[in-house]
């Protein structure tokens, strides 16, 4: 409940490096995440800063929340490892039937990174791609069943 009532990171960068939307139309949450690429000390790029905005329910606020605080000050390579299990897992529980608001929280991340990479003409990695091709062929599919 602290990560709803309370949540972190709200509110939109202008001008984000990256930008990534996903959403799912059966309950109705949206998600958007924005990003600031900074570097390291050492050189290697990270995530300087991180807002979402959401619109869902309260886990789904929690979910983003949590994603952009798991995120935020990680390398690339980093936050691209971070999944709903991870976010899960900060929130310490998650009823059964929000944990699609927990994926969609992974993928908002790993759309914003992949937006990134694919505007900076920089090497997109496999997994990235496969996930970004995934999420798209589930936005088509649903698209595709449900138009009027």
């Amino acid at each position: 409940m602290q990560y709803f009532l309370n949540p972190r990171n709200t509110g939109i960068i202008k001008n984000a490096d990256g930008r990534g939307k996903v959403g799912n139309i059966l309950c109705g949450d949206v998600m958007e995440i924005f990003i600031k690429v900074g570097k390291n000390k050492k050189g290697e790029e990270i995530i300087k800063d991180i807002k979402f905005k959401t619109l869902g329910c309260p886990a789904a606020i929690a979910t983003s929340s949590v994603v952009t605080e798991l995120a935020k000050g990680k390398t690339l390579k980093e936050a691209m490892k971070i999944t709903n299990q991870d976010v899960i897992k900060f929130l310490g529980r998650l009823p059964p039937i929000k944990y699609h608001c927990s994926l969609l929280a992974e993928q908002a991340l790993a759309e914003a990174i992949y937006n990134y990479l694919k505007k900076s003409k920089k090497r997109i990695p496999r997994e990235l791609e496969k996930k970004h091709k995934e999420i798209l062929k589930f936005e088509k599919e649903f698209y595709e069943k449900f138009k009027s």
